[in-house]
């Protein structure tokens, strides 16, 4: 799924237009990109997304083979929630 394809189904899924929900998912990801800089955003029941740094490390380069150093960066984690987890784990059986 990607970004148009979530703003059709939450259109669908809140009775709303595709632009409101389209206006929603920006907002949420704003919100989320300015938070990510200062804490962990928990989404009770969905899961958690956390920010952690990443050290400065050798790498190379997989074309040529040349080694070089990857620079320090913040990257996000996400750990998905107990509720999220269940639903995805749930099979009919």
């Amino acid at each position: 799924m990607n970004k148009t394809d979530l703003v059709n189904a939450l259109a669908e899924k809140m009775g709303i237009p595709q632009y409101k929900s389209r206006q929603f998912l920006n907002a949420f990801q704003d919100v989320l990109k300015d938070s990510l800089g200062q804490e962990a955003i928990v989404l009770q029941g969905f899961g958690t997304f956390e920010p952690w740094k990443q050290t400065e490390r050798q790498g190379r380069n997989p074309r040529t083979g040349i080694p070089c150093m990857i620079e320090a960066r913040t990257s996000v984690k996400f750990k998905p929630g107990k509720f999220l987890l269940k639903a995805l784990n749930t099979h009919d059986k």
